[in-house]
């Protein structure tokens, strides 16, 4: 049920990012790897998405877990987790959770 863009690499994400501020339909949240072959990864991205959006919303998600970004997310600016292999339910989990967050508090 989401409308989804793709970005190769963070430099494309973040041109995306803007464009969707400038129109007035800005992205309700992103899911950043951390590691990019060739191109900015995650927490390159995230630290320049946080520059032109201090609230933004986001997800990382990374094959390796052993990656001190993914034990303490939080502290690179993301709000929520997701490890490789996933499952896409685990992700939307996290995208809804993310998205509306007063459905789940008690």
């Amino acid at each position: 049920g989401y409308e989804v863009e793709v970005a190769t690499e963070g430099q494309e994400a973040l041109k995306r990012y803007r464009d969707a501020q400038t129109i007035g339909q800005p992205f309700s949240a992103v899911i950043l790897d951390l590691t990019i072959p060739g191109g900015m990864g995650g927490k390159d991205t995230m630290r320049q998405l946080r520059t032109i959006d201090p609230d933004v919303k986001a997800i990382v998600c990374s094959g390796y877990s052993h990656d001190p970004a993914l034990a303490n997310y939080q502290a690179h600016g993301f709000q929520a987790m997701v490890a490789k292999p996933f499952q896409v339910t685990e992700l939307g989990d996290q995208l809804h959770l993310l998205l509306e967050p007063t459905q789940y508090a008690t």
